[in-house]
């Protein structure tokens, strides 16, 4: 039995098409905070390289995706709900 990180990945995207998408730890919830001030509209994030991705408000491509915009900044990311324990 592995105990699941209490750390968030270092890239999450909220898109299930993306190779960076993982439900289990999108359930658990992710805070992230984008220059100091806490962000709730986060649509992708890297913090090694320093970048989130939100979305540009209703717009959306010729595929039905939104459209978003990239930000880049200091980068801090942290799970919101404790990991589920397996009973045994």
């Amino acid at each position: 039995m592995t105990q699941p990180s209490d750390t968030p990945p270092d890239r999450l995207s909220t898109n299930p098409r993306s190779p960076h998408f993982d439900q289990p730890k999108l359930e658990r919830g992710i805070g992230i905070r984008f220059k100091g001030v806490e962000r709730r509209d986060v649509e992708e994030y890297c913090i090694s390289e320093g970048w989130i991705r939100v979305a540009l408000g209703k717009k959306v491509d010729r595929h039905g995706n939104p459209l978003t915009l990239k930000l880049s900044g200091e980068v801090e990311a942290w799970f919101e709900n404790e990991a589920a324990e397996d009973a045994d």
